[in-house]
């Protein structure tokens, strides 16, 4: 690998970090410094060039972004035995959750994502495709929650996981059967353009209380900007308890929509559409119990209760969004 890269030096060492659930990454240290060596596990070369593109010009914008380095042939995708690995110089730095953020932090982190969405849409291709952004049926979901509860009560040995999920499947069909008539009404498409797509915690490095890096960009796509903003504020903001500091979603949120230029209806329908969202999605037991892949049952507490207590709160919750 680093004989394809001339001035990144001799390998001195090689370490996993935390492994992602969509790729993997080391800290590869070399006489000339330090690097993260990513594995790209979807393989797809050009997609991959088109995000390593997309933050060199993101940089120049003064957006904080790791682009990638260029090997001798001023590729930034190297191709070793079919795999595709990108070599990014290493961001030191911490990751920070809500819970971390100040009301001055939480407006920092709007904006910021209010900034990545306007540079975006100056970097990037328009988009000539349109995009279907049906909300999800709850028939299927219903459909689903039969499957799902089988596979929880038929699971052995059975633990307080499977205990909380057969709860929360029981309980989700209610709120649904409760909620049904409040699906997104089909017709009216919300404001598309390109997003990272996975902004959360884990792909944001801090240096103090200063954003230093976004990450992991294989998301990049074109998706509804005002519900990536949402979506941001219920990973980064949700209490272990499933509530949302909803103070600090509010002055995130203005901070964006100033930032973005996005006025107070876009965000209202995104909230809708969000909620409606979290209400028919089960895709963390989706991975446990249909795939066998139980690296996210960690996160199901939280992402489950938040699901309930947003109905509950849906007024304070779109308030704060909105106001």
């Amino acid at each position: 690998m680093l004989r394809r890269y001339r001035n990144a030096g001799e390998p001195l060492s090689c370490e996993p970090v935390a492994q992602g659930l969509l790729n993997r990454g080391y800290r590869l240290s070399t006489t000339r410094g330090s690097y993260f060596l990513k594995h790209h596990l979807d393989g797809d070369r050009e997609a991959i060039a088109r995000q390593h593109r997309a933050t060199l010009r993101l940089q120049a914008l003064g957006v904080p972004v790791a682009p990638p380095v260029e090997n001798t042939d001023g590729d930034t995708v190297a191709v070793i035995g079919g795999r595709c690995y990108a070599l990014h110089p290493w961001v030191e730095g911490r990751h920070r959750d809500g819970a971390q953020l100040t009301a001055k932090g939480s407006r920092r982190l709007g904006g910021l994502l209010g900034l990545v969405h306007v540079c975006l849409e100056q970097v990037m291709e328009p988009d000539p495709a349109g995009r279907a952004h049906d909300s999800p049926d709850p028939a299927g979901t219903f459909a689903l929650i039969d499957e799902l509860l089988t596979l929880a009560r038929d699971r052995t040995p059975r633990s307080a996981f499977d205990a909380l999920a057969e709860h929360r499947l029981t309980e989700r069909r209610v709120l649904l059967e409760r909620h049904a008539h409040r699906r997104p009404p089909p017709g009216a498409e919300p404001a598309t353009g390109w997003v990272h797509g996975d902004f959360h915690p884990l792909n944001l490095l801090y240096r103090g209380a200063e954003p230093a890096a976004i990450v992991d960009w294989d998301r990049l796509g074109v998706q509804p900007r005002a519900e990536e903003a949402v979506r941001a504020a219920a990973i980064f903001f949700v209490r272990p308890t499933g509530e949302l500091e909803l103070g600090k979603v509010r002055a995130y949120a203005r901070a964006y929509r100033r930032a973005a230029g996005a006025d107070a209806s876009e965000l209202a329908a995104a909230v809708h559409r969000v909620w409606w969202e979290r209400l028919n999605d089960f895709w963390i037991l989706r991975w446990s119990y249909q795939r066998g892949d139980r690296r996210a049952d960690p996160l199901f507490a939280a992402v489950s209760a938040l699901a309930v207590w947003w109905t509950r709160e849906y007024e304070a919750v779109y308030e704060a969004f909105t106001a």
